[in-house]
């Protein structure tokens, strides 16, 4: 897929540092509506600093950042706010209250975010957990799910706001193997729903069956950027060559 003209999310030479450590490095990159693209590299590499600022998470020091058309390098709280609201987020770990039910955990932001009444928010989670195939566990606690059905829960959560993107930051990796497939197939499953999604994984066969476009980072930069079939069969670089030698054995 080719970035619109009018991209979603917008990166114009963003810089970020952690004290004296550069992390990202004069950062382009255009993602359009609908488009998804696996952001992959060695550890420290700056993947996951690099999604963290598309909802402020973490704040860039140098260079322009927009988010459907609101600039994020002006500390506006108010575009803070505003981008959160449009902008979901899985993490690795699964951040679920643990005192509150499933179905609690998900009306807790679209009744005091929202704005929704108990009823509307109760409404819109359920549809969210039969999206994700987990409804038949609403009443009970994260702690009585097993990893893969908790990080279900987490995607349901995000998505009860209706985000018009979703990051996703190395979200199978806490996960036992016998539970990470469950996972992407829901996440197969929003990309083929035309779901704007960022993903940052080390799941080459995700990245090969789902994303439009796969980001190579190392050292703080995009080193490369290609469509899957290209970049795993020809990749340009040594650097991303060497990553994907290692990553996939050969």
């Amino acid at each position: 897929m080719t970035p619109a003209a009018d991209p979603v999310i917008r990166f114009e030479r963003v810089n970020k540092w952690y004290g004296a450590a550069h992390v990202l490095r004069d950062i382009d990159l255009d993602v359009a509506a609908g488009e998804r693209v696996v952001i992959c590299g060695p550890s420290g590499s700056g993947k996951s600093t690099l999604i963290r600022c598309i909802n402020a998470l973490e704040r860039h020091q140098e260079g322009r950042l927009t988010v459907n058309g609101t600039r994020l390098d002006d500390d506006d709280p108010q575009a803070v706010a505003r981008v959160r609201r449009e902008v979901g987020m899985v993490f690795q770990q699964f951040n679920l209250f643990p005192h509150l039910t499933v179905l609690e955990n998900l009306t807790l932001a679209p009744s005091t975010v929202g704005g929704l009444s108990r009823a509307q928010a109760e409404e819109r989670a359920l549809a969210q957990l039969q999206r994700v195939r987990i409804a038949e566990h609403a009443a009970k606690y994260p702690l009585q799910l097993s990893g893969g059905q908790q990080q279900r829960v987490a995607i349901a959560r995000a998505l009860c706001l209706r985000p018009r993107v979703m990051l996703f930051d190395e979200p199978t990796s806490a996960l036992d193997p016998e539970m990470i497939q469950e996972v992407l197939q829901v996440m197969e499953e929003l990309a083929g729903q035309g779901m704007t999604m960022l993903c940052v994984t080390h799941e080459m066969g995700f990245a090969r069956a789902v994303a439009d476009r796969v980001v190579f980072m190392d050292q703080g930069q995009i080193v490369e950027q290609a469509d899957p079939a290209t970049f795993f069969g020809a990749p340009r670089t040594a650097r991303a060559a060497d990553f994907l030698s290692r990553i996939l054995g050969h």
